[in-house]
């Protein structure tokens, strides 16, 4: 062990670690998740940590031998992973809004830098985590900083599986343009339509959603580096406030923008809420396609049983044969855990107080989950599920033959009481309709001609937009 001194007294750290004394403190009096901070956040915090070395020595306010070992340091933890113990071990909740994860990496860089010296860890007085990894910073403006960037880049991976996902719902829509289905409104026979047109319809509002969350993900550019403890810039240089964004920029490959009002950026966490309504929309979007599809593929036998869900594994450790749709349900869980943390990310975001909000730790931590969760609900669901889609056309052709749903075209022309009078004997006696409007004479051949091709008014025509086009019977 070796005895590192704080402004709280002294305390023991393991000799092989690469972190002090206030990462200890923090495993200490953080022991809430048994996770680990987010791979991402690390990195996010490294490249801040090389950038501002960097503009320090810059300015002249950093030893330029100081700056090459933090960014050698910087340079040579990133292409090493983030699960390590011996660097990374904090929980992601931790009280401080985020100071104990800010000097972690502080802490990491500086030892991690005297080790390539062939000095000891601890030896702060060569390079110091706070004086000057941490110089011109606070974790008031690097930590939301940090995350805004892992929030860019987890929702990267992200919005291309919804984007595959929608693909993969307008293939099914092509496949299926001509399969015809009852309707349903209230779960009862409502009017005929297309398997096409369920997933026409399934795909639409995640198209909306992709969009939703590209304009959240835009604010997320403008970062609040610079701002210091609470946006006024306190013990930052004016070289270092100009050029610390832009030199980020450069080396995270991403545009970012430096707040033009820093007090503002710094308390205020609205942005993050847009996102995570955003991704609450698409959960529940999810969760209401991953309903549709338990009850449409329901059975096999004494369900709905209109489509085919692909077998994935066994459904019982006691009911032989019995299949599940298990996918449908994994998305149905991750959406509720995404409303879940869409509230503990408004409340969090709610309870800043004055000029700065202590909760960003858990904000993020279930924002980060919220998007690495989607992304992989959304992965299977199209892989396991969507793609391998098939319909049940016996049943589906069944269920139209002996629906009484073509009352709803009669009506137009005998009116609502004698076609509400046919449907019902329909389903009295289980006679198809058709036959019941044959032997009633209130038709002729022609206009029964057309109340039973209302079918074909329901035709699936898919533009490179996704959108519908329904054509009248009889039109070219």
């Amino acid at each position: 062990m070796r005895l590192e001194q704080d402004s709280l007294g002294s305390k023991n750290v393991p000799d092989q670690a690469f972190y002090g004394v206030h990462t200890q403190r923090a495993i200490e009096n953080f022991p809430i998740t048994g996770e680990r901070v987010n791979p991402e956040f690390i990195r996010s915090f490294l490249e801040i940590k090389q950038a501002a070395a960097n503009v320090n020595a810059a300015a002249g306010d950093l030893p330029s031998s100081v700056s090459k070992s933090i960014v050698s340091a910087t340079k040579d933890l990133l292409g090493q992973p983030f699960i390590n113990d011996l660097m990374w071990p904090l929980d992601p909740i931790q009280g401080g809004a985020g100071t104990s994860l800010n000097m972690n990496v502080n802490e990491v860089i500086a030892n991690y830098a005297l080790t390539e010296m062939k000095q000891p860890r601890g030896k702060y007085d060569l390079i110091n985590p706070n004086d000057h990894v941490n110089l011109g910073q606070s974790t008031n403006d690097a930590y939301p900083t940090a995350g805004k960037i892992a929030v860019i880049r987890l929702l990267k991976p992200m919005m291309q599986e919804l984007q595959d996902l929608i693909d993969a719902m307008g293939h099914q829509s092509d496949l299926n343009a001509k399969v015809y289905k009852m309707g349903r409104t209230q779960l009862q026979d409502a009017v005929p339509m297309t398997l096409g047109n369920n997933f026409h319809a399934w795909l639409k509002p995640l198209i909306r959603d992709l969009e939703r969350i590209k304009q959240a993900e835009e604010p997320l550019h403008t970062v609040n580096l610079g701002g210091s403890a609470i946006g006024s810039g306190i013990n930052v240089s004016y070289h270092y406030q100009a050029h610390i964004v832009p030199k980020l920029s450069e080396i995270t490959g991403i545009e970012l923008y430096q707040a033009h009002d820093l007090f503002d950026a710094t308390q205020n966490l609205d942005p993050l809420v847009a996102l995570s309504g955003a991704l609450k929309t698409l959960a529940l979007n999810l969760s209401k396609i991953a309903n549709d599809l338990r009850l449409l593929s329901s059975g096999p036998r004494s369900g709905l049983s209109e489509i085919h869900l692909p077998a994935k594994q066994a459904g019982s450790s006691i009911m032989p044969g019995k299949v599940n749709p298990v996918i449908p349900e994994v998305v149905n869980q991750v959406a509720f855990e995404v409303l879940g943390n869409d509230a503990t990310i408004s409340a969090a975001a709610g309870a800043g107080q004055l000029e700065l909000n202590a909760f960003e730790p858990v904000l993020f931590y279930r924002l980060f989950a919220s998007i690495e969760h989607l992304t992989g609900a959304m992965q299977t669901f199209r892989v396991n599920a969507i793609d391998g889609i098939l319909p049940n056309t016996e049943r589906l052709a069944q269920d139209i033959d002996l629906s009484a749903s073509f009352a709803t075209a009669m009506a137009k022309i005998v009116g609502y009481k004698k076609a509400a009078k046919l449907a019902k004997e329909s389903l009295r006696t289980d006679q198809p309709l058709r036959e019941i409007a044959m032997d009633s004479g209130l038709f002729t051949d022609e206009q029964l001609e057309h109340v039973f091709a209302v079918e074909e008014i329901v035709i699936n025509a898919r533009t490179p937009e996704h959108g519908l086009v329904l054509r009248p019977v009889g039109e070219k």
